[in-house]
């Protein structure tokens, strides 16, 4: 009986699809942008911020695949949780009802769609805030030395505390403009509090909610 199960479980797990792998940005975020917006599963893209403008793009997506197959989900999203059919997508602009993302990463080609909630478009600080304190942070790789720079204050000439060498897990305490409040639990189990910049004067992210 233990046998004829296993082997209806085995068949089953390749008879039924597996949903596409987890996304999470790696490297700095150096595009200029507004925050993110919760995709809905069917997308239509335009030019400009109106119905009637031209449509580049229509793109539908579950957990297990995306249309047309043209479309990565790499290169839509920035945050891709297939389990929980969650995808986050960076914004460029913004109006009272529309939302322009990159709806692909690669060229960083940019379109608007009419939001389906207006809820579902967060600033960074809102974003950060809200998912940082909840998960903790990771710092992008490609980010600047000063990052790892714990200082006493949310200013360039605060006072230097120490460095963060291989962090396990990093605790977001307060936001201060571009700057973060973070304890760090390090691979010296040494804990650290201090001050980094979560974003640079540009717009680059250097760190990012650990989103699980």
């Amino acid at each position: 009986m233990k046998k004829i199960l296993i082997i209806l479980i085995l068949l089953l797990s390749t008879i039924i699809p597996a949903c596409a792998a987890d996304i999470m940005p790696a490297n700095t975020i150096t595009t200029r942008t507004l925050g993110v917006y919760q995709l809905p599963k069917s997308i239509t893209i335009y030019k400009e911020p109106n119905e009637t403008s031209p449509i580049l793009h229509s793109i539908k997506w579950s957990c297990i695949d995306i249309f047309p197959e043209g479309v990565k989900f790499n290169e839509l999203f920035t945050v891709f949780i297939p389990e929980k059919e969650y995808g986050l997508a960076l914004v460029t602009d913004e109006t009272d009802e529309w939302v322009e993302i990159i709806y692909n990463k690669s060229d960083n080609s940019k379109g608007w769609i009419k939001k389906d909630d207006p809820y579902k478009f967060m600033n960074w600080m809102y974003f950060l805030n809200t998912y940082g304190r909840k998960y903790g942070l990771y710092i992008l790789k490609n980010a600047p030395d000063s990052v790892i720079t714990l200082k006493s204050g949310a200013q360039e000439d605060s006072q230097f505390i120490s460095k963060i060498n291989m962090p396990k897990k990093i605790k977001l305490n307060a936001l201060r403009g571009n700057w973060v409040l973070i304890s760090v639990s390090d691979f010296d189990r040494i804990p650290k509090t201090g001050y980094v910049r979560w974003r640079g004067d540009d717009g680059s992210i250097y760190l990012f909610p650990d989103i699980k």
